[in-house]
């Protein structure tokens, strides 16, 4: 389905922008907001869209085309503040979508509800009911499951942990058998059983090895949940030595990091860059860790082109192509029916796509996914320079994704139909994507000699 989503999306940016005019100059002021009568129909829609999707076959999938082309319709709509056209193209659209029918619908249903709550506005009382955040263990749930169901995150952990083991490895002559590992988003701890089980496997009786997680939270809870996680595993390995000192983000003193004395340092930016306000925050986390004088920086972002700087309806296309091959990927992970796919779109993939397409002060969300090449000037600029990715690197992708792949045809290249892995930037890179669209990139790094 994507790469015919994919071709269609190329020609409607022309057929629509055309007809639309995209210049920012040609919206018009809002005067007055949506009433509501008009937000009640528009509700009652939806709400049948929800109850009723499982028995709705909607637009089928010859006809991804004609919904792809009345998505984008409607966004130009709601972008110029044109009540009428917004109005009739949402009731439209929710009419011909499903929660779960084809990847296409799927994803168009949640592009729906960011453009109703944009529609709407935060003025509204309404506006709660379509942005409301699920809860904590949901999004917990959720994040499990798409953790266990795709390679995506995966990749980026499996890649940036071997980025890190190697660079242990490069400093065994002095380091002592310590490694201080400094997360700027360690979120639920996922990545590091799988380098905690590699150390171990290293570590001897005449050679333990100290590991230290410095790992920066959302909140004392969460923190405090990660590092019972992690102590808990690592207890049952035999010569290491595991700590997990937490910090919330944003604290006072977070500039203040003390290293560990003779460790080998990494600092690992899984996800975090892109969600920092403004470039001048990037730029003093990246100048923070230079001094830090780590022997790795790993860092693995989203591809893409969704930056502040673009106008929302070129940020909007970006983002159904992305989010398109998303729900398309899983699609190959789990049956369309699957409860825990239901969870994963609703409460990890669709929450992002809602808060992407409703906000409109950009910033306040963050949302800032580049491409390899603006985080490889961004690094570049702070004094660091990449570091081939090894041939133990891209095996293990490959692998991951020989694992992973259910239903999509796989070479022995690790080449296929559906994920791929792509080596970039002369080896200095590792994507992973979905068919010929770029999901996320890993990189590693090293302070410029």
């Amino acid at each position: 389905m994507q790469g015919e989503v994919g071709e269609d999306l190329l020609s409607l940016r022309l057929s629509v922008g055309s007809a639309y005019h995209f210049e920012p100059t040609k919206k018009r002021k809002r005067i007055d907001e949506p009433n509501d009568k008009n937000i009640m129909v528009l509700l009652q829609a939806r709400d049948r869209m929800i109850r009723f999707g499982c028995n709705r076959h909607g637009m089928g999938d010859d006809k991804g085309f004609q919904l792809v082309r009345l998505l984008l319709l409607c966004a130009t709509a709601v972008d110029r503040n044109d009540l009428s056209s917004s109005t009739d193209l949402l009731r439209q659209l929710y009419r011909n979508v499903s929660l779960s029918g084809n990847p296409i619908q799927r994803v168009t249903a949640h592009f729906i509800d960011g453009l109703m709550a944009r529609f709407i506005t935060k003025n509204s009382s309404f506006y709660s009911s379509i942005m409301a955040d699920p809860s904590p263990a949901d999004v917990f749930s959720a994040f499990t499951s798409f953790f266990l169901a795709s390679p995506y995150y995966q990749f980026a952990h499996f890649t940036a942990n071997q980025a890190i083991f190697e660079a242990f490895e490069e400093d065994e002559h002095w380091n002592g058998g310590c490694l201080h590992v400094i997360d700027f988003d360690v979120s639920y701890g996922l990545q590091w059983p799988s380098l905690i089980q590699s150390l171990s496997e290293k570590a001897t009786n005449q050679k333990p090895i100290s590991l230290l997680i410095t790992g920066f939270g959302k909140n004392m809870e969460e923190l405090s949940d990660t590092e019972k996680r992690l102590s808990s595993f690592a207890s049952g390995f035999r010569n290491l030595f595991f700590e997990f000192e937490g910090r919330l983000r944003g604290e006072k003193g977070q500039e203040e990091i003390q290293v560990k004395k003779n460790a080998t340092v990494a600092v690992n930016l899984v996800f975090y860059l892109h969600t920092l306000k403004n470039y001048s925050d990037i730029y003093a986390t990246l100048m923070q860790i230079n001094t830090l004088n780590p022997s790795v920086v790993t860092l693995v972002e989203k591809e893409g082109s969704r930056g502040n700087h673009s106008g929302f309806m070129s940020r909007f296309m970006e983002s159904l192509q992305y989010f398109a091959a998303m729900f398309d990927s899983l699609d190959d992970c789990l049956p369309a029916r699957n409860k825990e796919r239901l969870r994963i779109e609703k409460n990890h993939l669709g929450r992002e796509i809602r808060n992407a397409v409703a906000v409109k002060d950009e910033e306040e969300k963050g949302c800032r996914y580049e491409g390899l090449e603006t985080w490889k000037t961004a690094m570049e600029r702070y004094r660091f320079e990449g570091v081939r990715m090894s041939s133990r690197s891209v095996s293990q992708a490959k692998l991951l994704l020989k694992i992973k792949s259910h239903c999509s045809a796989m070479d022995d290249h690790g080449n296929g139909t559906g994920f791929r892995i792509f080596e970039r930037d002369e080896g200095k890179a590792l994507s992973l994507g979905w068919q010929d669209t770029h999901l996320i990139t890993a990189t590693a790094w090293r302070r410029s000699s």
